[in-house]
């Protein structure tokens, strides 16, 4: 156990619009894709990391607004997950996101490059683990994926 490694705090955010979940694709460089947990090429939920002295859901609606450019009016936890791979370990909580206002915008071209709405029966592969792992606890309704 390496002891200088430590854990951190972020967050996925199911947005739903007429039964249809918000994705990004991820891009397909590294370098862009922004993640410590490898999601380059990889659809995904709108996300980060918990800032210091946030509440979930003010870091979730910041994140929201900085990636989409969405209003989020409600946000509701519904899903803790423990996300490990071999250089770093997040707790990823995820929100629920049914009442916001405007429409999706790629905010940060770098890092994603297109917001696309997707039936539960139609979404894309592959999916970034974290977002898959929060879409599986929302449709099962179970609360925590270790």
């Amino acid at each position: 156990m390496d002891e200088y490694k430590k854990v951190g705090a972020g967050f996925g955010i199911l947005v739903l619009r007429d039964g249809k979940v918000l994705l990004g694709k991820r891009h397909d460089d590294p370098e862009m894709a922004s993640s410590m947990l490898h999601g380059e090429g990889t659809w995904t939920m709108p996300g980060g990391k918990l800032h210091f002295g946030e509440s979930f859901e003010e870091g979730a609606a910041r994140e929201l607004m900085e990636e989409t450019g969405l209003t989020a009016k409600s946000l509701k936890v519904i899903s803790v997950s423990n996300d490990i791979v071999d250089t770093a370990h997040f707790v990823t909580v995820g929100l629920l996101c049914e009442d916001f206002e405007g429409e999706p915008a790629v905010m940060e071209p770098d890092e994603i490059t297109q917001w696309e709405w997707f039936g539960f029966d139609d979404i894309p592969k592959p999916i970034f683990f974290p977002s898959e792992k929060l879409l599986k606890n929302y449709l099962e309704k179970r609360f925590y994926e270790g």
